[in-house]
């Protein structure tokens, strides 16, 4: 079984200290970084970022699927909520209770119907805009949207097809080399984000070359 790590970094010796003043120093632990994402394919990102970064998901806790690593040398956590979307801020918000995660490390992943299909949107913060997953998470944060958020655009249904009933249906060959593509983009985020901060990370997600490309 993986060990998970503790997510707490020291510095070490090999031999003992002589002296007060050769004691070994304590370097401040660091907060992981909480990845989350929310129902449907918007969980395979998750799993595609756990593949790449040799991450495993196989730990059952806070009633989400949860699997620790690193992204370099920083420590992210991956967690899939088991509960429903509704109330996903049961798991996020015991998550960032518990770990003391700063909501600027919080990353939500979710689907966003009024972004063409396939495409990435990164943004700081934000509303819930409907969503019920993030209206829970919002909640549980005590009413905080000060967290960033990478969107997945689903586009809207055309004709009379019902919401629930396009978001479930499965996707046809283009979609999913679309898709394809848009994981392969979003994984490349997530690590911009966490090792070089969000400004570059929102700059290569949302420039209008990198929305191109997906077009």
């Amino acid at each position: 079984m993986t060990r998970y790590p503790n997510f707490s970094i020291k510095n070490s010796n090999s031999s003992p200290p002589d002296t007060a003043e050769d004691s070994p120093v304590s370097l401040p632990e660091k907060k992981p970084w909480l990845i989350v994402g929310l129902g449907g394919f918007y969980l395979m990102m998750v799993d595609a970022i756990a593949e790449a970064e040799g991450i495993s998901i196989n730990n059952a806790n806070f009633k989400a699927l949860i699997g620790k690593g690193f992204i370099g040398n920083v420590p992210v956590m991956l967690a899939k909520p088991q509960t429903f979307m509704n109330a996903s801020g049961e798991s996020v918000g015991a998550l960032v209770s518990y770990y003391k995660i700063p909501l600027k490390q919080v990353l939500v992943i979710f689907d966003d119907l009024d972004l063409p299909f396939a495409k990435l949107r990164l943004l700081p913060k934000g509303g819930h805009g409907g969503h019920n997953g993030m209206r829970s998470i919002i909640d549980s944060l005590k009413g905080s949207r000060d967290f960033p958020r990478l969107r997945i655009g689903i586009g809207r249904p055309q004709g009379r097809m019902d919401t629930i009933n396009y978001v479930l249906r499965p996707f046809n060959k283009q979609e999913r080399e679309e898709l394809e593509f848009t994981f392969q983009q979003g994984i490349e985020a997530v690590r911009i984000l966490t090792l070089e901060g969000f400004d570059k990370s929102a700059t290569y997600v949302n420039s209008a070359k990198a929305i191109e490309q997906l077009g």
